[in-house]
C-alpha cells in the first residue's frame, strides 16, 4: 500500500500517465452496464452483431474487482442502460439510425423489440438486469440510465455527491462507448476517474479499445487515468485482510453489544455476528431503566415481545452476513406525527387522534431497509413550538440536565437518540423542529430540503412548509438515512422533481478542501446567551482551521423570511389544517398554550391581501437567497448560525411561554421559509452555572450549531458540517 502525506486513507496506484491518488472514503467503484443483454447470448448486443467473446472477458476480472471493493468497504455503483416499458424516454435516433443504414443486415430487431432475454433493453425485463456473477448487494446504489452515459438523464451525480464521492474507479462494457462516455461525462462534473483495463472490454477490442482507453489518458490525462487491476488490487488487499479479521468467520458465540448505536458501528458488529436479538434485549432493559430519568421521552413504546419477533424475523430473512441492507437491526424511533399502520397517531393532541390504515412513506422505507421500530416518541402539541414543554404526555428534559428543556417540537425524538436509546429517529421540522431538539441534546439534526423526501403520511402542521427531519447520533448516520429515505413521491404534492441542476465537484487541488462560509451580523448574534456567543465565535475559528473562508453576506432576508413565519399570515396554515371549528370545539382538551397560541392567529382577522403580500415577500426574500448562495465570487456555501441564542430551564419556560418559545426560533425560523437545508451539530458544553450565573449550579449543557445551505446544496452542507464535526471530536 502507498500512503500518501494527506493521510492514511489517501491510496495511490501505478496508472498512465502518472500515479492515479484516491481518498478511499470518498470513492467509489462504477460499474458500467453489466448487464444480460449485452454480456450474454441472444441478448442486444449479439443481435447487433457484437463479439461476445471480446465482451466476456471483462466478467471475470469486474467481479475480481468489485469483491476487492466490497472487501475494503467501498462505495458501489452500478448502471444499466435501457428504457421504461413505453420508449418515451428513447430518442428516435437511437431506435431509427442504425436500422435504418442502407444495406443493413445487422440491426434486424431494435431497443424496445422482444427477443429470447425480453424486450430488448427495456427495464424489468430479463435481459435488462445485471449479470448473477455481479449481482448488486443490498445497499449498493444500481442507476438506470437511458443513454450510453451515466449522467445523463440520471441521479447518479446527486448520489455521488450525497455521499460525498469525490473519485471513481471505472469499468464494465462496453469500453469505446458506455465506459468511455461516462468517464468524460464524470470528467465534465469534478470527478477524478480512473479506469481498469483488465475490468473493461467491448464487442471489438482489437480495433478500438486500445484506442478508447488511450484517449482517456492522452495529453497527461485529459479525461483520466487508466490502471491495471493487480496494483489496485494490492493496494485494496491490506484492508480486506484487516476486516476479514473481524468478521470473516462468525463466532460459534454471538459476541455481545457494546452499546454503540451508531449506524457505521452497528453494521460492523453485525457482519461480526452480532445478534439483532441481543442488540433488542439489551436496548430494552436500558429504556426501561430510562423511563426513572424521564418517563416523558414516548406516547408509544413497541412491546418488547415484538421488538424480539422483528429481530429474530431480520435474522431468519438476511441469513448472509455480507448481504445486509445498510439499517439491518438499526433501532429507530417516530415522531408520533408519523403514521405507522395500526397504531394511533396522536400529533399529542387526543381530539386528533387517528389510526391509519397504512405507515407514512418515510417509515416504510427506512423499514424496508433492515430497520427496527421502536416506538412513537412524545411532541409538542400539533407540532406547535420549539421548547418540549407543550404536550399532555408529560414534559421531556434533556439528556445534559433535568431541569433544562429538551427542545421541541420534536422532543422525544432528540431525547430518544441523546440517551442512546435508539440510533436515529424520524422527526418533523416547519420553524426548527428538527434542529433546535437535537442542538439541546448534543445530537444532530438534519432538515433536507423540503420535497426531496416525502411528507405523506404525516399529520402537517403548516403543509407548505413543513419537511421530515432526521435526528442522528452524527453526520454520516444521518446522511446515510436521508440516502436511503430519499425518493420523488408522485403523490405528494410539494415532492422536488427526482432530477435537478447540480453544481460540479471539486476532487483535487486546494480547492477540495477549501470553502466559503458566513455568519449572521454581530446585531443579529446580540441575542444569545454570552456562552452561546462565545462557542459561536470558537466554532467560527474552527471552521477557518479546516479551510473555511469567512465571507460577508447579506442578512437580511434570512431576517425578514424568519419573521413572516410567525409575525405575518403564514401561521394561519396551522389553523388551516384543522377541520372549520375545531378550535372551538376542542378548546378544553387542548393545552392551554396551544389554545392562547391559536387565539391569537385567530385575533389577528388576516386578510386575503395580507396574505398574499406575504407570499410576494417569501417570493422575493427567497430569490435574494438564491443570490446568497450563488456559485459565484459574492456567493457562499453555507451560513453557520447559533443553533439556538440560549438554553431555557424547563421552569423559565412554563413562567413565559411564548416569548420563550419564540426566542427560539431566531435562527431556525427562516429554514423552511427560503426552502433551505439544514444540519444542527454539536460544538461543544459548557458548565450549567456559565449559563447561569449561579456557581451552585452542576453539571453541563450542549452547544449547537447549524448550518444552512441553498435549497437542494444538501450535499455540500453535509460534507461542511461532517468535516466540522470530525475537527471537533478531534478536540474532545
Amino acid at each position: 500500500m502507498t500512503l500518501l502525506k494527506d493521510g492514511p486513507s489517501m491510496l495511490s496506484i501505478d496508472a498512465k500517465p502518472y500515479a492515479f491518488s484516491f481518498p478511499l472514503t470518498h470513492t467509489a467503484l462504477l460499474v458500467i452496464d453489466m448487464q444480460r443483454d449485452f454480456l450474454l447470448s441472444k441478448g442486444f448486443g449479439e443481435i447487433q452483431g457484437g463479439n461476445l467473446k471480446d465482451v466476456q472477458a471483462s466478467i471475470a476480472p469486474t467481479k475480481k474487482l468489485l469483491e476487492a471493493c466490497r472487501n475494503a468497504g467501498m462505495t458501489v455503483f452500478h448502471t444499466r442502460e435501457g428504457h421504461v416499458s413505453d420508449l418515451s424516454d428513447c430518442p428516435s435516433s437511437k431506435l431509427v439510425r442504425q436500422a435504418a443504414a442502407p444495406n443493413n443486415t445487422q440491426h434486424k430487431l431494435t431497443i424496445g423489440e422482444r427477443g429470447e432475454l425480453g424486450r430488448l433493453l427495456i427495464r424489468g425485463e430479463f435481459g435488462h438486469d445485471i449479470i448473477n456473477e455481479l449481482k448488486p448487494l443490498p445497499g449498493e446504489v444500481v442507476i438506470d440510465k437511458p443513454g450510453k452515459g451515466s449522467f445523463w438523464n440520471t441521479t447518479i451525480l446527486h448520489k455521488l455527491k450525497a455521499r460525498a464521492i469525490t473519485h471513481l474507479i471505472v469499468s464494465g462494457v462496453t469500453t469505446e462507448c458506455c465506459f468511455a462516455t461516462s468517464i468524460r461525462e464524470a470528467n465534465d462534473r469534478g470527478f477524478e476517474c480512473c479506469g481498469i483495463e483488465e475490468a473493461t472490454s467491448g464487442y471489438n477490442d482489437a480495433n478500438f479499445k486500445c484506442a478508447s482507453l488511450d484517449m482517456i489518458h492522452w495529453s497527461q490525462g485529459l479525461f483520466g487515468f487508466v490502471a491495471s487491476l493487480q496494483p489496485l488490487l494490492d493496494v485494496l488487499a491490506p484492508l480486506e485482510e484487516n476486516r476479514n479479521l473481524s468478521h470473516s468467520t462468525p463466532p460459534q458465540t454471538p459476541p455481545d453489544f457494546d452499546g454503540d448505536l451508531s449506524i457505521s458501528s452497528l453494521q460492523k458488529a453485525y457482519k461480526n455476528g452480532l445478534s439483532p436479538v441481543t442488540l433488542v434485549e439489551s436496548l430494552y432493559n436500558k429504556i426501561e431503566a430510562y423511563k426513572k430519568v424521564d418517563p416523558a421521552v414516548w406516547i408509544y413504546l413497541e412491546p418488547r415481545e415484538n421488538g424480539l419477533e422483528a429481530a429474530k424475523a431480520l435474522t431468519t430473512r438476511y441469513q448472509d452476513r455480507k448481504a445486509l441492507p445498510p439499517l439491518f437491526g438499526v433501532p429507530f424511533s417516530v415522531k408520533d406525527s408519523i403514521d405507522v399502520a395500526g397504531l394511533p397517531t396522536t400529533t399529542a393532541c387526543p381530539p386528533m387522534t387517528h389510526i391509519p390504515s397504512v405507515s407514512a412513506v418515510v417509515y416504510d422505507k427506512v423499514l424496508a431497509e433492515g430497520a427496527l421500530f421502536i416506538g412513537k416518541t412524545n411532541l409538542d402539541q400539533l407540532a406547535t413550538g420549539l421548547t418540549g414543554c407543550r404536550s399532555p404526555y408529560g414534559i421531556p428534559h434533556s439528556v445534559f440536565h433535568k431541569d433544562y428543556i429538551s427542545g421541541g417540537s420534536s422532543s422525544g425524538n432528540a431525547v430518544s437518540v441523546g440517551a442512546n436509546l435508539v440510533s436515529f429517529s424520524l422527526a418533523t421540522d416547519t420553524a426548527g423542529s428538527g434542529r433546535v431538539p437535537a442542538g439541546f441534546n448534543g445530537v444532530v439534526g438534519y432538515k433536507p430540503t423540503r420535497g426531496l423526501i416525502s411528507f405523506r403520511g404525516v399529520t402537517p402542521a403548516c403543509l407548505s412548509l413543513d419537511c421530515i427531519a432526521i435526528t442522528a447520533k452524527n453526520v454520516s448516520d444521518a446522511r446515510t438515512v436521508w440516502q436511503l429515505a430519499e425518493g420523488y413521491d408522485a403523490e405528494d404534492s410539494y415532492a422536488k422533481p427526482p432530477i435537478a441542476f447540480e453544481r460540479h465537484v471539486n476532487s483535487i487541488g486546494p480547492q477540495a478542501t477549501s470553502f466559503k462560509f458566513s455568519i449572521p451580523p454581530p446585531e443579529a448574534l446580540d441575542i444569545c446567551s454570552h456562552i452561546h456567543r462565545r462557542l459561536f465565535n470558537e466554532a467560527v475559528k474552527r471552521l477557518q482551521s479546516i479551510g473555511g473562508k469567512l465571507t460577508p453576506v447579506d442578512w437580511s432576508p434570512f431576517k425578514k423570511a424568519g419573521e413572516l413565519l410567525y409575525d405575518g399570515t403564514f401561521v394561519s396554515e396551522r389553523l388551516a389544517t384543522l377541520p372549520d371549528n375545531w378550535l372551538d370545539k376542542n378548546r378544553r382538551v387542548l393545552h392551554p398554550v396551544i389554545v392562547e397560541l391559536m387565539d391569537n392567529v385567530v385575533a389577528r382577522q388576516s386578510t386575503a391581501v395580507q396574505a398574499y403580500r406575504d407570499l410576494q415577500a417569501k417570493t422575493l426574500y427567497t430569490r435574494l437567497a438564491e443570490k446568497v448562495f450563488a456559485p459565484d465570487a459574492a456567493g457562499t456555501d453555507v451560513i453557520l448560525v447559533p443553533t439556538a441564542p440560549t438554553h431555557w430551564k424547563i421552569e423559565e419556560v412554563l413562567a413565559d411561554p411564548i416569548r420563550k418559545n419564540s426566542m427560539l426560533g431566531e435562527f431556525t425560523h427562516c429554514g423552511n421559509v427560503l426552502d433551505l437545508c439544514g444540519v444542527a451539530v454539536p460544538a461543544g458544553t459548557y458548565p450549567c452555572a456559565e449559563l447561569s450565573g449561579n456557581k451552585k449550579d452542576e453539571g453541563t449543557l450542549p452547544f449547537s450549531v447549524t448550518f444552512l445551505g441553498g435549497s437542494r446544496m444538501d450535499s455540500t452542507t453535509l460534507e461542511i458540517a461532517r468535516r466540522f464535526e470530525d475537527c471537533t471530536s478531534s478536540r474532545v
